[in-house]
């Protein structure tokens, strides 16, 4: 089966309504009772900001989203992540993921050209970036999103003061000797430690962490490749002698291990890189451990899981901007190479 290489945003918008982008689906049909997310509306706001020539319906997400995530936003630059079918929130601010996705989210949107979506964008960056998270992950993502915003905003002190807080805890040593990976299990979307590494190192000018967050990188798609294919780890994380394959294998690995790749080709010129995206966009067309594709060619939407037997085929959200977001990776790899 091929893979169209245009990001279809169908199932996206129509898993969306007024208040945000439905967390789960039912095959391709959304669960409103299970309510919307930060954590998505994040990831809409990155993967529809990032398109060049944004059609009307994806402008109108890109608004969506960030109304949304003003929305989940506290005065101190914290966020909620959990909003019911009624449009009510039901959790506490905290600065887990969803803090540091919508810094990753917000960052993004800086780089728009649409009326009004840079400043709202870097309003509420520059409120969630008074605030710091314990959790790597979080922060991560946060570096990702600072980094963009440099990109566009080179003498934006908020943005540099939190990458050169991430670089501070960034090189921990490694745990095992033949584990050169900074925790002792890889658990979910692993590639996004490397990525951030890399941009903090590229935009502070510290060699040294970019490297490292490339060796990293390296060491990540070595290590999520059997048989030619990406072989990524499970739900549950992997850790040193832990049998493989695993299952169940979620779409999120990939795309951030796409992400990773897209952003190491911008400052390395090395063919792992641009192979390593190849295997991600792949792995969704079939060529993964069960030789299943991870989407939809009737809806556009992503699958929810790889299992040993088959295919979760729900088409919730994560999955489906998972998707989307590798396939505009490929896309940009293929507009560079013409």
């Amino acid at each position: 089966m091929t893979l169209l290489l245009a990001p279809r945003f169908d199932h996206l918008l129509a898993m969306t309504d007024d208040f945000g982008t439905f967390e789960h689906a039912c095959f391709a049909e959304p669960r409103p009772e299970h309510g919307y997310c930060t954590d998505d509306m994040a990831r809409v706001l990155v993967v529809a900001s990032r398109e060049r020539e944004p059609s009307p319906a994806v402008q109108w997400l890109i608004r969506l989203a960030l109304q949304f995530l003003q929305s989940a936003q506290a005065t101190d630059g914290a966020y909620r992540n959990r909003m019911d079918a009624a449009g009510e929130w039901t959790d506490q601010p905290t600065v887990e993921d969803c803090w540091g996705r919508s810094i990753w989210g917000l960052g993004t949107a800086a780089r728009s050209e649409l009326t009004g979506v840079r400043e709202s964008a870097l309003a509420q960056f520059e409120r969630a970036v008074q605030r710091r998270s314990p959790w790597p992950r979080a922060m991560a993502f946060a570096a990702v999103g600072a980094a963009e915003v440099l990109d566009v905003i080179p003498d934006h002190q908020a943005a540099r003061c939190l990458l050169a807080d991430y670089a501070g805890t960034a090189n921990q040593p490694e745990t095992e000797p033949d584990w050169p990976w900074p925790e002792p299990r890889l658990r979910y979307a692993n590639a996004v430690l490397a990525e951030a590494r890399i941009v903090a190192g590229r935009a502070l000018g510290q060699p040294v962490l970019l490297q490292h967050g490339l060796r990293m990188l390296e060491w990540l798609i070595e290590d999520q490749t059997a048989a030619g294919h990406l072989s990524p780890s499970p739900v549950a994380g992997r850790g040193l002698g832990d049998m493989r394959p695993a299952y169940d294998q979620q779409p999120i690995e990939v795309s951030s291990l796409a992400d990773a790749c897209a952003r190491a080709m911008d400052v390395n010129p090395r063919e792992i890189w641009s192979n390593g995206l190849k295997a991600a966009v792949a792995w969704f067309e079939g060529d993964n451990d069960i030789g299943q594709p991870m989407w939809d060619p009737a809806s556009g939407g992503g699958f929810d899981g790889l299992h040993a037997d088959g295919v979760n085929a729900n088409q919730g959200a994560e999955s489906t901007l998972a998707l989307l977001s590798t396939l505009q990776h490929a896309q940009r790899l293929m507009l560079t190479a013409q």
